[in-house]
């Protein structure tokens, strides 16, 4: 099991804890992957997808929580998040915390719902070798808005609090920042769709056809505006295509690495 250590970035006008974990580590010469987990995700709730797809794929990889998440910082008593959450994570945090690990290569990052939003939006201004991203949102739909209404119900009427706990170290911060601001009426506007058009990197973009959280719309607005993206409809999958098909979503990443790995580089410098 990777070793878990905590990074300190400043952020917010405070000094911010990052939790992280590097997988090969050792494996010096080969690419790294950056997972981004999803809105209730953390380093702990990946649990060893990331070991496994490294492993196929024979890359280092790191896996951190973002701020308010995990064994990261929580969110301040008073602390609200406005609807360009998901944009300062990219372009504030991430770049942070790879100045503190001292990462200057272009990466691949595999972002998952929220985390796939980020990695679309880092790529966007940052220089990236690949994008991998799943049931990752460009704009707020109804059948999202109506999810996360049932899951703020069962977190206070089920035992799903209780659950989640046991990922995070202040789990309210965590349900609470993610909640929040997807239910509040401001957020309902929120797109990425135009920014998204800047990103010259290759895309894999998966989605399940069962997922709860989004529909198709999400994946073929990203490849109407980025002709280098690969889609996959995944049967059998809901939100999570890591959890429910990781042997067929292995597969899809390692030729899509395979494919892009030389000719990254030549698409990145546009």
């Amino acid at each position: 099991m990777a070793k878990t250590s905590f990074a300190k970035i400043d952020w917010q006008a405070r000094s911010v804890q990052i939790e992280y974990q590097w997988i090969n580590a050792e494996l010096t010469n080969r690419p790294l992957l950056v997972f981004l987990h999803e809105g209730l995700g953390s380093t702990a709730m990946w649990r060893d997808y990331p070991q496994e797809l490294c492993n196929v794929l024979e890359m280092r990889g790191l896996v951190y929580s973002r701020p308010g998440y995990g064994q990261s910082t929580p969110r301040g008593q008073n602390e609200q998040w406005a609807p360009d959450f998901m944009h300062r994570q990219a372009f504030e945090v991430i770049p942070a915390l790879f100045k503190a690990l001292d990462i200057y290569e272009k990466p691949w990052l595999l972002g998952h719902s929220d985390g796939g939003s980020i990695a679309l939006l880092h790529a966007s201004q940052y220089p990236v070798a690949g994008l991998i991203v799943l049931a990752p949102h460009i704009m707020v739909e109804d059948l999202s808005i109506l999810s996360i209404e049932k899951a703020r119900e069962a977190y206070v009427n089920t035992n799903l609090r209780q659950r989640l706990s046991r990922y995070h170290a202040d789990v309210d911060s965590a349900f609470g920042g993610w909640s929040q601001i997807w239910l509040n009426p401001d957020f309902r506007s929120w797109t990425i769709e135009e920014e998204i058009k800047s990103i010259h990197c290759p895309v894999l973009a998966v989605q399940g056809v069962d997922d709860e959280y989004g529909t198709m719309a999400q994946i073929k607005g990203i490849a109407q505006r980025l002709g280098q993206t690969q889609l996959v409809e995944m049967n059998a999958c809901g939100h999570s295509p890591h959890r429910d098909q990781p042997q067929k979503l292995n597969d899809i990443c390692l030729n899509f690495f395979k494919t892009h790995q030389n000719t990254s580089t030549d698409l990145t410098k546009q």
